[in-house]
């Protein structure tokens, strides 16, 4: 069954004001109020994704973690592909010169400006 993107998202929207709510009235930091309202908020998220999907053929930026332990991995190679991309500039910063020019001849047919005695 498809759930309209309008309808799914104001349940979405609803469950974002109850769970802040129920942080809001927190009692404790295994507070049951809170833990049911972030499910159902993940939940109205999720239902929220798909049918925005199944509508538009669009997504959320938004990743849903299955547990701590996907979340961790997901950071580590978020890192990675970081760690490459600085490695990766770096090693292009290194081929220029003083002059600000990458050592390339791109100006071949370009005259040198006269020198002054």
């Amino acid at each position: 069954m498809t759930t309209e993107p309008r309808a799914a998202l104001d349940r979405l929207i609803a469950a974002l004001e109850a769970h802040l709510n129920a942080a809001s009235a927190r009692t404790g930091e295994a507070d049951p109020a809170v833990v049911a309202a972030y499910q159902t908020l993940a939940d109205a998220f999720e239902t929220y994704d798909e049918s925005l999907y199944d509508a538009f053929d669009e997504v959320t930026p938004f990743v849903l973690y299955d547990d701590a332990e996907d979340a961790g991995e997901d950071e580590d190679d978020d890192l990675e592909d970081l760690d490459d991309d600085l490695d990766d500039y770096e090693d292009d910063d290194e081929d220029d010169t003083d002059d600000g020019t990458d050592g390339a001849d791109d100006d071949a047919d370009t005259p040198a400006p006269a020198q002054r005695p």
